[in-house]
């Protein structure tokens, strides 16, 4: 059960209670430790959401498709949907081997192989298996591309993101491993699944082969894949010529298909659910909404930081600028602070700090304070370059506008990567201070590089402005 569209940030809730029960939830005596997990990964998933539903309009719009995936978890959690991905090369038999387990030809088996182009979700209606306690559970089978599929990088990723979703792996193979298998089937174990490692066409092998393989399988996979968990099948058997004796004494030949031979696997399969599926179910869904929940605090951490960078370049050319074309020496100094109370409001957003303009100001000033010898450095250029200005009545601006206008951009540039040091730790200082920051901030920044580009723009804007002044 999943939404129609992603679009609507809050997830349609199942008919059923908080803990995901299809009738009033058992008493605390009767909840067992399976149960309790179950409720704490539900609560878990449920969590994540509501971090995507804080999230911006940009974040929210990056993070599409992990909210999709996660209504989807949180579906599949409240309703008992255990997934069973079948992963394998290309031609070892997974939609055969799939058809065989369902009864019936439901996934499409190509002889030329890398047929399955896509990941196919199909109902196990067969599997003998419910979760206690979930009315709608349900067994789905989940066929993937060829993991050795020439140009199938995109359907790999696919591939593996289906991983992290279901429950219990199968990985189908017809022979020994090749390494490109064996990789395969390494990086699988990291996602901390139940994997079986299912020997499918067993039927093309002498008695004698079948041993050798059985051998070297136990031996390659020791330590990571238990014995029980190395299952022969014949998902699609080979025709059999049998010698049929007639009545009148003669005989013919006639070659008919043996029924799959996929038993085995069922009842393993069988097993590993039996013992645990409730407890998979859950852990695989907590795992899942924690490493979504990383991803949302990263994202944000990303955009943020983009977002806040571009915001203090912004506004550096943005003073830089206003300092040097104003031919009123006195507004100098009283501009560039109100451009940087500007930024410093503008970056509080960003990090969703609510700020007063009276604490925004007292911020901007110890900031100042801790800068020292930089803001000294930038009023002294405002000195000099106030009395050109007086003597020239304003005419001296074009002498000064330059390096005045860069040095006062580059002020505010610190000012910014303060603020924004101060703001990503939550509006605090933490341990360090604001001159401790402000030090590592001067000693990690490339002022000449800084300046250079201030310039540029600087001298940028003073020729758009003489163009723009020639046409009136």
């Amino acid at each position: 059960m999943s939404n129609e569209s992603n679009d609507n940030l809050t997830p349609d809730q199942p008919p059923t209670t908080d803990a995901g029960f299809a009738t009033a939830p058992p008493s605390e005596e009767a909840v067992s430790a399976d149960d309790r997990r179950y409720i704490e990964a539900l609560q878990s998933v449920r969590h994540t959401l509501d971090r995507f539903r804080g999230c911006s309009d940009k974040e929210k719009e990056l993070l599409r498709q992990d909210l999709g995936q996660l209504q989807n978890m949180e579906a599949k959690l409240t309703s008992g949907r255990v997934e069973i991905v079948v992963f394998g090369e290309i031609s070892t038999g997974k939609s055969a081997l799939i058809n065989a387990l369902v009864g019936k030809a439901v996934t499409q088996v190509d002889i030329q192989g890398g047929w399955t182009k896509e990941v196919w979700h199909v109902a196990w209606e067969g599997a003998g298996y419910r979760i206690p306690g979930l009315a709608d559970s349900e067994v789905v089978l989940i066929d993937t591309p060829g993991i050795n599929e020439v140009g199938g990088a995109d359907r790999g990723e696919m591939a593996q993101d289906t991983a992290r979703q279901a429950d219990v792996i199968l990985f189908v193979i017809d022979s020994d491993m090749n390494e490109t298998e064996y990789s395969a089937l390494m990086s699988l174990a990291n996602v901390n699944k139940p994997i079986i490692v299912v020997l499918n066409k067993i039927d093309q092998y002498s008695p004698k082969e079948r041993e050798r393989l059985e051998v070297i399988l136990n031996e390659r996979l020791a330590g990571i894949i238990p014995p029980e968990s190395i299952v022969e099948t014949a998902a699609a058997p080979k025709e059999v010529e049998y010698i049929i004796q007639q009545a009148d004494g003669t005989e013919r030949s006639e070659w008919r298909t043996p029924p799959p031979k996929v038993e085995d696997l069922k009842l393993r399969l069988l097993e590993v659910l039996e013992e645990d599926g409730l407890g998979l179910l859950a852990l695989n869904a907590a795992m899942y909404a924690a490493d979504k929940s990383d991803r949302v605090a990263s994202l944000k951490v990303k955009i943020r930081e983009h977002r806040a960078n571009q915001t203090i370049w912004s506004f550096a050319v943005v003073k830089a600028t206003a300092v040097a074309v104003n031919p009123a020496p006195v507004f100098d100094v009283l501009g560039g602070s109100a451009v940087d109370i500007a930024m410093l409001r503008a970056l509080a957003h960003i990090y969703g700090i609510e700020m007063t303009w009276s604490n925004i100001e007292k911020l901007a000033s110890s900031i100042l304070q801790a800068a020292g010898w930089t803001i000294t450095a930038e009023l002294g250029t405002h000195a000099l370059s106030s009395v050109v200005k007086t003597l020239t009545l304003g005419w001296g601006t074009v002498l000064t506008a330059v390096p005045q206008g860069g040095a006062a951009g580059y002020g505010s540039y610190i000012v910014g990567k303060a603020a924004k040091y101060y703001f990503e730790h939550g509006a605090s200082w933490g341990d360090e201070g604001p001159k401790t920051v402000v030090k590592r901030i001067l000693e990690e920044t490339d002022k000449k590089s800084v300046v250079q580009d201030l310039k540029a723009e600087i001298q940028k804007k003073l020729h758009l402005n003489r163009h723009s002044g020639s046409g009136t």
